[in-house]
C-alpha cells in the first residue's frame, strides 16, 4: 500500500478520533447495508472511497452534521478495528484511508500496524519490487524500525530480497511468492545476474545460420520466381525465427520472442542481418557477406577493356554484353 503520511498506532486511533458534537444540516445518504455494519459506517466507508488521498474527520462532520461525536468516534473505530481502515497522521491532520483487500496471509494475522504498512507498500510494487529507501519514505519508519520489520517479514518467508542487474550491490524487496520482473534478472541471458555471453553467442549464430539457409534456397528459384518474390522466400518473421530456435531444443530457459528480437537486433547492427516490411509485418533476411562489394561498383564496365567501344546501338552493346547480363542476374536483388 503506497501512501502519505505515517501510520499511527492503536492507541493513538483511539485517542486521536475527534469526538466534537455537531448538529444541522442534510442528513446521511441511504446506502446498501453490510453485515455487522451500521449504516454510517457505510457512509463512511463510501466518502472514503471517494477521498483516495484521505478522508479527513471535516470532511465527515460536513457530510452527516447530524451524527454526534460520540458517533462518529464509535463507527470509525469499529472501522479500524475490523481492519477497513488506515490510519495516518499527516501534518497535525488525521486522514482515513480505504484498506482495500491485499491477500494477506495467515501469518500477517495479528501482526502490528507498522509491519502491516511495510507489507502493504512491498505489495504494491509488485514483482519490480521496492528499494529500502523508498518503503523508508513511504512508511515513515526510522531504520531500526523498519530494518527490525524487514527482517521479520523475511523470516516469515512473507517477503525476500532481489538483486538486480542494473545495480548488483542494491537489492529490491518483493513478495515472497512472486516471480522478478525481467528488468531485474535480466531475463533469459542472465543467471545469477551474469550475463551468458556464450549461450548468447550460440543463439545469434543460430538465427543467423536459419536466415542464410532461407537465403541460398531462394536463389536457387530465384529465376523460376523472379528477385522479388526470391527475395520474401529467403525472409523469415519473428514467429518463424522464435520457433525455430524453440524447435532446436539448445535452451533449457523458455525464450520469449522479445528475447529472439533482441538477438535479431544485434545481427541488424552488425549488418548481416537487414528487415523487410511487408504490410504491418516485420521479416528479416540475410545480407551478403561483410566486404563483398555490391552494387554499381562492381559492374563489368569499370574493369572492361573495350569500354571505349560499347554504345547502345553498336556491336558492343549493354545489351549483348555477356557479363553485364551476369552482373544482372547475380547482382540484381541480391540478399
Amino acid at each position: 500500500m503506497s501512501t502519505e503520511g505515517s501510520p499511527v498506532s492503536k492507541k493513538q486511533k483511539l485517542d486521536n478520533v475527534v469526538t466534537k458534537s455537531t448538529t444541522g444540516g442534510p442528513a446521511a445518504e441511504k446506502l446498501v447495508m453490510t453485515p455487522d455494519l451500521t449504516e454510517f459506517e457505510q457512509r463512511i466507508l463510501s466518502l472514503t472511497k471517494q477521498s483516495p488521498k484521505g478522508l479527513s474527520n471535516k470532511i465527515i462532520q460536513h457530510d452527516s452534521p447530524n451524527v454526534s461525536g460520540e458517533e462518529r468516534a464509535a463507527a470509525i473505530n469499529n472501522l479500524l478495528a475490523q481492519g477497513l481502515l488506515d490510519l495516518y497522521k499527516q501534518g497535525n491532520e488525521l486522514l482515513y484511508k480505504l484498506k482495500f483487500d491485499t491477500g494477506e496471509p495467515a501469518e500477517m494475522k495479528g501482526a502490528d500496524q507498522e509491519e502491516k504498512v511495510v507489507y502493504d507498500i512491498i505489495g504494491t510494487a509488485g514483482n519490480k519490487g521496492i528499494w529500502m529507501r523508498d518503503i523508508r519514505f513511504k512508511s515513515n519508519l526510522t531504520m531500526p524500525q523498519l530494518n527490525k520489520i524487514l527482517k521479520a517479514l523475511e523470516t516469515k518467508r512473507l517477503i525476500k530480497t532481489v538483486k538486480s542487474v542494473a545495480a548488483s550491490k542494491k537489492k529490491v524487496y518483493m513478495l515472497f511468492d512472486l516471480e522478478p520482473d525481467r528488468s531485474l534478472t535480466g531475463g533469459a541471458f542472465y543467471s545469477d545476474q551474469d550475463f551468458e555471453g556464450e549461450f548468447v553467442a550460440v543463439l545469434t549464430q543460430q538465427c543467423l545460420r536459419y536466415l542464410r539457409t532461407k537465403r541460398d534456397t531462394a536463389k536457387l528459384k530465384k529465376s523460376e520466381v523472379g528477385p522479388m518474390a526470391a527475395r520474401y522466400m529467403a525472409s523469415a518473421t519473428l514467429q518463424e525465427i522464435s520457433e525455430f530456435i524453440k524447435n532446436l531444443g539448445i535452451s533449457k530457459v523458455e525464450l520469449s520472442q522479445s528475447d529472439i528480437e533482441s538477438l535479431l537486433n544485434t545481427l541488424t547492427y552488425d549488418d548481416s542481418v537487414d528487415v523487410l516490411v511487408k504490410g504491418e509485418t516485420k521479416m528479416y533476411y540475410s545480407r551478403q557477406p561483410f566486404g563483398r562489394v555490391m552494387g554499381v561498383d562492381s559492374m563489368p564496365c569499370g574493369v572492361c577493356p573495350v569500354f571505349r567501344d560499347c554504345s547502345e546501338d553498336g556491336p558492343i552493346n549493354p545489351r549483348s554484353c555477356v557479363y553485364m547480363t551476369k552482373w544482372i542476374e547475380n547482382e540484381s536483388y541480391e540478399f
